[in-house]
């Protein structure tokens, strides 16, 4: 079956030359955005109840951006001023350059890994006697944890905000030719919402073996999984399958 709509269960995004966009314009396709899930911050009183306090650490272990907010929003609602000498370690480019949202980044003490987790690990490893904090949401992939376990480090994880359900209402179906997935909450958030959601002639997209394990496990067939040796990113793996889909 050709492919005409896609509802990508993520946020627009907030500029003009997405991948998206030429994804769109070059095979012909609808595309929208609707977040399945959206993250909540927790409040500073809350996070003192964790036994969290900021002023013990001497380094940030940075995994995403929502992990940067709510570290320098809770750290704003604690009054307490993050000192110069404080260290990041951030496990992505990508993460380290939206660091500069809130510290003179040439100023800063700033370690970053290559894009996984485990080749974070290896730069943290050569700090063994720093204090480290882990901001996170209340989903945490098991392999930080056992990671940072494994090294032996001194840290604390402290959950600053939190991955909540959307409510879809307003979504009156999701009768789309491709649902694209990026996470296990998004796939539940799916069936919290519609559950009697048929899987039908709607092709499912899921990047990540954890988010292709949720669908599968949902009774879900993948058809489009990423990422791959061949389709690294999602909008490649989207684009190799409708080019096929659509010139039958």
């Amino acid at each position: 079956m050709k492919v005409k709509t896609i509802l990508v269960s993520q946020p627009a995004p907030k500029t003009d030359n997405s991948p998206y966009t030429d994804l769109s314009e070059k095979q012909k396709v609808k595309i929208d955005f609707v977040p399945f899930i959206h993250v909540e911050g927790v409040e500073a009183k809350e996070v003192r109840t964790q036994k969290i306090d900021l002023s013990k650490f001497t380094a940030i272990i940075l995994t995403s951006r929502n992990a940067v907010d709510h570290f320098f929003r809770v750290a704003e609602e604690m009054r307490f001023t993050v000192p110069d000498s404080m260290k990041y370690f951030c496990q992505s480019e990508a993460v380290a350059y939206y660091l500069q949202k809130y510290v003179v980044y040439r100023k800063r003490k700033i370690y970053v890994g290559q894009r996984t987790f485990p080749e974070l690990s290896k730069i943290i490893k050569k700090y063994k006697d720093e204090k480290f904090l882990l901001p996170s949401s209340d989903k945490l992939k098991d392999i930080v944890p056992d990671t940072l376990n494994d090294l032996g480090v001194n840290w604390s994880r402290g959950i600053l905000y939190r991955t909540v359900m959307s409510d879809l209402s307003e979504l009156n179906d999701v009768f789309y030719d491709i649902l694209v997935f990026f996470s296990p909450s998004g796939i539940e958030s799916l069936f919290k919402n519609f559950p009697d959601f048929k899987q039908n002639n709607t092709r499912i997209a899921a990047f990540g073996d954890s988010t292709i394990k949720a669908a599968t496990n949902a009774g879900l067939k993948c058809n489009i999984p990423a990422p791959t040796p061949e389709t690294p990113s999602m909008t490649m793996a989207l684009e190799k399958y409708i080019k096929q889909a659509n010139k039958k």
